[in-house]
């Protein structure tokens, strides 16, 4: 059955990088709808990133100039480029998909910017 491996997050001083990645198994990246969200202790939710197979591309404006999404379908990951992270970034981050309706969210993997 399908299922989501996360990876890359840590610890990084501000104006650091770190590329998170979420792997997907038992699934096929066709017609998708795929994302990054992130959750702060005692805050909800919110979506940092998407991208769809129609070639949408959706940042918050929080990370906009500073963050890349990205597939390489061919190895069924999902990618975030988090470029310049500044200590507000931090949070658990998650991936989601969305294939054919079917939906799918990763673990959560911990990005903490801090000096």
């Amino acid at each position: 059955q399908a299922q989501l491996a996360e990876s890359g997050g840590g610890l990084v001083q501000p104006g650091g990088s770190l590329e998170l990645s979420c792997a997907a198994s038992g699934i096929v990246f066709n017609l998708y709808y795929m994302g990054w969200y992130r959750q702060a202790p005692g805050k909800q939710r919110v979506l940092v990133a998407s991208i769809t197979s129609g070639g949408a591309n959706h940042y918050a404006d929080f990370v906009k100039g500073r963050f890349t999404i990205s597939t390489d379908n061919a190895k069924n990951t999902l990618y975030l480029q988090m470029n310049n992270l500044k200590p507000e970034d931090t949070a658990v981050y998650y991936c989601y998909i969305n294939i054919l309706g079917n939906q799918y969210w990763g673990q959560g993997t911990q990005v903490t910017v801090s000096s």
